[in-house]
């Protein structure tokens, strides 16, 4: 058996490729992403799991009205993640997690019966060893 084909060194692979990755977290991973409008009197900040995680209103711009500030803030919060999803964005789609979700039930199911299923012959061949025994 080819070590390609082996299931135990694509999982031991794997998890080599999972550690480094957790290691070095800042590989890959979005950064804070600060937009601004108003002339910088307004900004929004995207902390890294891409929640606003600041908004910053100059008391300059409180004198123009909250229709002024709502507009502005609107603008910087849309220039951030416009930001941000080039900043991660990616050809590949979306995994559906339900799918996904749906499939491993299915396996872990079908693992279960199988076990319970080999389980049961191992009993019966006891059984019989017992008996002749």
């Amino acid at each position: 058996m080819s070590a390609e084909s082996d299931p135990a060194q694509q999982l031991a692979e794997a998890r080599a490729a999972l550690a480094k990755a957790t290691a070095s977290p800042e590989d890959g991973q979005a950064k804070p992403v600060t937009a601004a409008s108003a002339n910088g009197l307004v900004s929004v900040t995207l902390g890294v799991d891409g929640r606003v995680s600041a908004i910053n209103v100059e008391p300059k711009a409180v004198k123009e009205g909250t229709d002024y500030i709502a507009e502005h803030v609107l603008t910087a919060l849309n220039d951030a993640l416009d930001q941000r999803s080039a900043m991660v964005g990616s050809d590949e789609r979306v995994p559906d997690l339900q799918a996904i979700g749906e499939s491993l039930a299915e396996v872990q199911d079908a693992g279960v019966r199988q076990l319970q299923a080999m389980s049961a012959s191992i009993g019966q061949v006891l059984g019989k060893l017992n008996k002749s025994a």
